[in-house]
């Protein structure tokens, strides 16, 4: 512990942001940059505690205390080399993980809780700068040939293990730049891409093979690609989006927000926008926010990323509307320490300039003689408790038509798309329309594994890159002939 005063000497300081209407001019990250004495001064703060219950609240399990202690030494070798030995990428969750670490961390129980997130992204960088990120390629090749289908936190987390392992590794695309989520979900203001390239350029010297444009399963056959490897990990996206089925859908301007975001990140990077025979319907096939009255519909992160896509556009106005009633602006009593906290989150997007409301349904989409959307009609609920379920119930009155030309629907994913590769390899899906694995490896092939979004649904991408390590894991045990217990019994005889 290096200093045990260090949580009653420095309150929490995280680094300023750039003024909301400079920023909203650009997609540049919008945090203005720390010293190294400030990540100093914030380690400081952890307490070493006895039950360091932020590794709990950690999906990646990453050793926390330990690389606080590392920083407040500024021994930023030592410490990129513990917060890597859990983390493949913490260059990617320093920047756009919520930090369910920080909601369990002890000190949070009484004070601001340590800054885990910004000290993770701290110590990447300067790893990055002082040059402690080198490419380690395995010294030497078990032979196996790897197919990983899909370039998101998933996949990228389970080829670098099962390259390190010794595998030869190729990772397919279908996209034509490699990231997944990370690369056309996430806007640039809060995960600029020369992040990404900069990740990329090690993990091909470590030997991983990607290839972009390739849509396995209509390009390469599923039976081809048995053929061809050894074992095959399927790490898409849940990318179906939940659609809203109400009259006015077919309207010009309803659109799944993913569509809006994707499209703009491949404009900041000076690729083509390829529009699709959804966006082809929108006047010349672009979707752009700009002079329009937009409703974001989903009050989850995807659509907070819209809010702030939208502002930058220079849309007239940004609401934002959810089913769900107001969380409380304090952490509820049904989601104690250390549990994530069921709370009001307001992001940087919002800050920008947005419209907020909870319990609000839609109940129609209306549109001018042309097709177009030119308003929604909206409804307020409460909810009740009837029988131990929440039923929500429209309040009488309270129906009116809001302004809309561009309606972006950002209430979250079903599941992974099941036409194509998946149909073609016979997997099963789970009631919720995921692949079903044991293990991560599938019900109905033994040389096919599952991991990220494609088998736990959607969610974090700090819980994407945890299930492509386990899943790396449990596909090298399949390939090596091992069980799990004796790989772990291995590991630990290898670590004394």
């Amino acid at each position: 512990m290096g200093k045990p005063t260090g949580f009653l000497e420095f309150t929490r300081e995280l680094p300023k942001k750039r003024d909301p209407q400079e920023r909203i001019h650009d997609y540049k990250e919008i945090e203005v940059p720390f010293s190294e004495q400030d990540s100093q001064r914030q380690a400081a703060r952890c307490m070493d505690c006895g039950t360091p219950f932020c590794h709990s609240g950690c999906p990646l399990g990453n050793i926390i205390p330990e690389f606080n202690d590392a920083v407040y030494e500024q021994n930023w070798a030592y410490a990129y080399e513990i917060l890597s030995s859990t983390n493949n990428f913490p260059e990617f969750t320093g920047r756009i993980c919520p930090a369910p670490c920080e909601a369990s961390c002890v000190l949070g129980i009484n004070k601001p809780p340590v800054a885990i997130e910004f000290i993770e992204k701290s110590i990447a960088e300067v790893a990055f700068a002082q040059g402690y990120v080198t490419p380690k390629p395995p010294k030497e090749r078990t032979g196996k040939q790897i197919a990983v289908i899909g370039s998101g936190p998933a996949g990228l987390a389970a080829a670098a293990q099962l390259n390190k392992a010794g595998h030869t590794v190729t990772v397919f695309e279908r996209a034509d730049q490699i990231g997944g989520l990370l690369r056309y979900g996430i806007p640039d203001f809060k995960l600029e891409k020369w992040t990404i390239d900069r990740r990329l350029a090690v993990m091909e010297a470590e030997g991983i093979t990607f290839k972009t444009g390739v849509n396995v399963g209509v390009d390469i056959k599923a039976n081809a690609l048995l053929d061809q490897f050894d074992l095959v990990m399927l790490t898409g996206g849940s990318t179906v989006p939940r659609d809203l089925p109400i009259p006015g859908r077919n309207l010009k301007g309803i659109y799944p927000a993913m569509e809006f975001l994707s499209q703009q990140n491949k404009r900041n990077a000076s690729l083509p926008v390829e529009v699709d025979h959804q966006g082809a319907k929108y006047g010349d096939g672009e979707l752009l926010a700009t002079n329009k009255n937009v409703v974001v519909i989903g009050g989850g992160d995807t659509g907070s990323d819209c809010v702030g896509t939208s502002n930058r556009h220079g849309a007239a106005s940004v609401t934002q509307i959810e089913l769900m009633p107001m969380p409380p602006k304090d952490r509820a009593e049904n989601t104690p320490w250390p549990n994530w906290p069921m709370m009001l989150r307001t992001s940087t997007s919002h800050e920008e300039g947005c419209d907020r409301h909870w319990s609000i349904n839609t109940k129609e989409f209306i549109g001018d003689e042309n097709g177009n959307l030119k308003a929604m009609r909206i409804v307020d609920l409460t909810w009740k408790n009837e029988n131990g379920r929440m039923q929500m119930v429209e309040l009488p009155g309270s129906e009116r038509d809001i302004p809309c030309e561009l309606a972006l629907l950002a209430a979250g994913f079903l599941h992974p798309q099941h036409n194509g590769l998946l149909d073609d390899l016979g997997v099963e899906y789970d009631e919720r329309g995921n692949v079903k694995a044991t293990n991560y490896q599938s019900t109905v092939n033994p040389k096919v594994f599952a991991a990220g979004d494609m088998r736990r649904g959607q969610s974090l991408v700090v819980w994407a890159i945890s299930e492509g390590r386990e899943a790396a894991r449990a596909a090298d045990c399949y390939l090596m002939g091992e069980t799990m217990l004796e790989a772990k019994a291995v590991s630990m005889i290898a670590v004394e």
